[in-house]
């Protein structure tokens, strides 16, 4: 009745898996016009204005600021502001979060004091239209490999060093 199961399942692997972690930042400082493509995590702590079309996560910052005609990425978290439509899988938007602009998901998060100004179109299925993941060369994937599978070692922690007092002794 409680036995294990023995066999453990193949895990799925998705057609594009995407990056949950943040690779790139755009500072707090930095004011960009441009365009952002690819496949990574990103972080936007300044102002950005232009396309967003990521395979991965976007994080919108408490002092960031996008403006763009519509964000594409896989997840999406907004504590800053964001002017402009959202397609994502997953949208959380946080406490400190403001969106004006309508969204497409497939989840929705949200914290007490969230703003948006919108439309919310919950799907079972949401298509980004992402450009293709750029092809690695097997040198540039077993680099990658080798980075991230490369230990970071620290030294040990030092000795606390303690003060030993010593009396001399008084000539008699």
């Amino acid at each position: 009745m409680f036995r294990r199961n023995t066999t453990t399942p193949e895990p799925q692997q998705p057609a594009v898996q995407a990056v949950e972690r943040i690779t790139s930042v755009l500072g707090s400082g930095v004011i960009w016009h441009g365009s952002i493509n690819g496949s990574g995590g990103v972080r936007i702590e300044g102002a950005f204005e232009g396309e967003i079309a990521l395979r991965g996560m976007l994080v919108i910052g408490e002092t960031g600021r996008v403006t763009c005609q519509n964000v594409r990425a896989n997840t999406v978290i907004v504590a800053g502001a964001v002017r402009g439509n959202i397609t994502t899988q997953k949208l959380e938007i946080r406490g400190s979060g403001r969106v004006w602009g309508d969204v497409v998901t497939t989840a929705f998060v949200t914290e007490e004091g969230a703003f948006l100004r919108g439309q919310i179109r919950m799907e079972e299925t949401v298509e980004l239209d992402l450009e293709p993941a750029p092809e690695t060369t097997p040198s540039e994937a077993a680099q990658a490999e080798s980075i991230a599978s490369t230990p970071i070692v620290l030294p040990p922690p030092a000795e606390p060093t303690q003060k030993v007092s010593r009396r001399k002794k008084a000539a008699e």
